[in-house]
């Protein structure tokens, strides 16, 4: 009788264990370990802020489809940390339509009145000292995430140089070279409370810098946070 008791409490062990819930929860459990060495990037993301759809988009090219669930976590090499908090930045636009330059690195990432900084029209950027050469493995940023908004010409370099006289592109989706920073060939996307998230791969740099031209809302550029993970 024991026997059979073991045998019938096995089966049932195997019943749950293999079905298809049970398989699908140890997939992602095996989904989300982190590789030995590396840790999911500590990201603190604001609250979803817009309702709707985004307005004149049709023929943006290259435009990416909402991935429809949360990102899944990033992983870096543990001890990365966000090297961008209350660092110096300048940028083309030294007098802001809206806000201070130095709110794109407080730490607030609301979508709030308050929370964003406004730069002029067409090609903008602005710019983070490090304060010394780091190893970059990831860099994300909000431009404004309270309407649902493509921006264009969206460039990511980092560099030794302040004058960015040598750099390393790591994110480009201006495909026409309007920016006259190279033809780009990333997509196009929907701005949301996650923000935008660049595997920077270990580049080495001081300065980063973001580059924007305006969006489907108007030409006008628009900053929240920007965050620079790495070492």
């Amino acid at each position: 009788m024991k026997i059979v008791r073991v045998a019938c409490l096995l089966l049932a062990f195997l019943f749950v264990a293999l079905s298809p819930d049970a398989v699908a929860a140890d997939k992602k459990k095996a989904a989300v370990k982190a590789p030995p060495g590396m840790a999911a990037l500590p990201l603190e993301l604001p609250k979803p802020a817009f309702v709707g759809t985004p307005q004149n988009i049709k023929g943006v090219k290259q435009l990416e489809k909402p991935l429809g669930r949360p990102r899944p976590p990033f992983f870096a090499p543990k001890g990365v940390k966000n090297l961008a908090l209350g660092k110096k930045i300048s940028g083309s636009d030294e007098e802001p339509i809206v806000g201070d330059l130095k709110m794109i690195t407080d730490g607030d990432k609301k979508a709030a009145d308050g929370s964003y900084v406004e730069l002029g029209p067409f090609t903008q950027y602005i710019q983070v000292d490090l304060e010394a050469e780091k190893e970059i493995y990831a860099v994300l940023f909000w431009h404004y995430h309270k309407q649902a908004r493509v921006y264009f010409d969206v460039v990511v370099q980092i560099s030794n140089d302040a004058e960015f006289g040598k750099s390393t592109t790591i994110y480009n989706n201006d495909h026409d070279n309007s920016a006259e920073l190279g033809v780009g060939k990333d997509n196009h996307y929907v701005e949301t409370s996650e923000g935008r998230l660049i595997d920077a791969k270990g580049v080495k740099g001081r300065y980063v810098r973001f580059y924007s031209g305006g969006n489907n809302a108007s030409d006008l550029n628009h900053y929240i946070e920007v965050e620079v993970y790495g070492k």
